[in-house]
């Protein structure tokens, strides 16, 4: 198993708007086609603006599969599409693998 961490930064008073919008239109698109979430997170000390979510994947083979097949997928190149302006500024994305004592794997 891999686990992709992506943080988003959102513009100044931004967030709650792009929260909504994934919400509503993104979220299910994404859980049909990636999978497993793990969780969904703001910041609210340190870092401000930060939007983070996980994913589990059993490889990054399996991850490079899914992500492909959603940036195929017509309702995701919609959501992209209709997604509104100037609400995020930043996109990080990190791939952890767990340890052999992780008690996530």
């Amino acid at each position: 198993m891999i686990l992709e961490i992506r943080t988003y930064t959102a513009n100044v008073g931004k967030g709650p708007a792009w929260l909504d919008y994934y919400e509503k239109n993104g979220l299910s698109i994404q859980k049909r086609i990636l999978g497993k979430l793990i969780g969904f997170f703001t910041c609210e000390i340190g870092e401000l603006n930060k939007i983070v979510h996980l994913w589990a994947f059993e490889s990054l083979a399996d991850r490079e599969a899914r992500r492909a097949a959603m940036a195929k997928d017509p309702e995701w190149q919609a959501y992209l599409k209709n997604s509104p302006p100037g609400l995020l500024i930043a996109q990080e994305t990190q791939i952890l693998t767990p340890t052999a004592f992780s008690p996530l794997k």
